[in-house]
């Protein structure tokens, strides 16, 4: 957009006005300052929105001024701690917010659209002070937090798509090896294994990646939602005990409502397979890291009550692996440690297929009776996923995202 802020002018701006800690969850159109402060060791990564919300208070509290950065898609995981907490105690916090969906929800990806007509709106019913950042005004903007701050009340900037530069390299990714599993491939060989089972597939790049390489009724793509595939299959599974419910998940979105880990593991449905991709970042904003790094699934599926608890992150063990999650007592959850692939994209689901329709067929799917199992690919699928196990031919080897 014309008269675009660097990166790096914006983040000396949040510097200069007192700016010392940042949290948040990413947004690619905050790549450039997200990567700027992480690299300065001023930025501590939040699972959620909210949680950000409440780390910044935790700051401010302790005499430190903060901000947090993201995106008006997870605006509602902010809205309780910014009432009940923010507001009441009089603890002043800067928000820097993207605006997807906003001005033109048209000009935006579909599950944008109720939240980038109502941002606005929902902040001048809560009163909060905010502004947008227009062209040549972050000095003016920044001033009006600073009077923000000055009543004890926190200030929303928000940021039109575009008008904050990017970090060139900031969380560059290697190659993968030939022997460790990638998205590509891991989805691949599952979507090769399913025959009637319903799947619910997260936001970000792993849905992408299954309506590419299988698109069929049964299968469900949460565009948004982050973090809620989980509690969706939950539902789907308790519905429908006599079919297989599968989740294909990311480590980002599974760690921002980590809690329903919990009910699925009290809920006992043996029909549940919980499958989480973890690619140690949020590839779909930039690949800036999760904190899924010092995590040990197993350890974390066995205390949340999963019945059946397995891990995978070499190639050869990755087929073996699935049919044993397809097939296990459930509750069963599968962690694939795989290696980011972010050269690797493909179109949303919604750019053949609108969302309404995406629900519709699927609600048939999943109230219909099972459909007599035959090979992958014959049940009006457009993808080209090959045997069990492979990656199919664009890829070579069968081996490792919303957001």
């Amino acid at each position: 957009m014309s008269g675009q802020i660097t990166a790096e002018e914006f983040t000396d701006a949040l510097r200069a006005h007192g700016v010392r800690s940042v949290t948040g969850v990413p947004c690619g159109h905050l790549a450039g300052p997200w990567a700027l402060f992480d690299g300065a060791g001023e930025l501590t990564p939040a699972a959620s929105e909210g949680a950000a919300l409440a780390v910044a208070a935790g700051w401010e509290l302790a005499g430190r001024m903060s901000a947090v950065l993201c995106q008006n898609s997870g605006f509602g995981n902010l809205v309780n701690p910014l009432t009940s907490l923010l507001l009441p105690y009089r603890v002043p916090v800067l928000v820097v917010m993207t605006m997807r969906g906003w001005p033109d929800p048209a000009e935006d990806e579909p599950q944008h659209a109720a939240m980038g007509g109502s941002t606005v709106a929902l902040l001048e019913t809560l009163d909060v002070p905010h502004t947008v950042l227009w062209p040549g005004k972050l000095t003016e903007a920044l001033d009006r937090a600073a009077e923000a701050r000055a009543q004890g009340r926190p200030f929303f900037l928000l940021v039109p798509r575009g008008a904050i530069g990017k970090s060139a390299g900031a969380y560059p990714a290697g190659a993968p090896a030939d022997d460790r599993l990638t998205r590509p491939r891991a989805v691949s060989a599952l979507m090769a294994e399913l025959t009637d089972e319903l799947l619910v597939s997260t936001t970000g790049y792993l849905s992408r990646q299954a309506h590419h390489e299988r698109d069929r009724p049964g299968n469900f793509y949460m565009q948004g939602s982050m973090g809620h595939a989980s509690a969706v299959g939950i539902g789907l599974a308790t519905a429908r005990p006599d079919r297989r419910t599968v989740v294909l998940d990311g480590d980002g979105a599974f760690l921002m409502h980590l809690g329903t880990g919990s009910t699925i593991g009290a809920s006992g449905a043996g029909n549940l397979t919980h499958v989480v991709v973890d690619n140690g970042c949020y590839e779909s904003t930039g690949c800036q890291p999760t904190t899924s790094g010092g995590l040990d699934w197993a350890a974390l599926g066995r205390g949340l009550g999963y019945r059946t608890v397995l891990t995978c992150d070499r190639a050869e063990d990755l087929t073996g692996r699935l049919r044993t999650a397809l097939t296990a007592e459930g509750p069963v959850l599968l962690a694939l440690t795989v290696q980011p692939t972010p050269g690797e994209v493909h179109p949303r689901a919604t750019a053949s297929t609108g969302p309404v329709q995406i629900a519709e067929r699927f609600r048939t799917a999943a109230t219909g009776a099972p459909a007599a199992a035959g090979p992958a690919g014959t049940d009006g699928s457009a993808g080209t996923a090959g045997p069990a196990g492979t990656a199919g031919p664009a890829q070579d080897h069968a081996s490792r995202e919303a957001p």
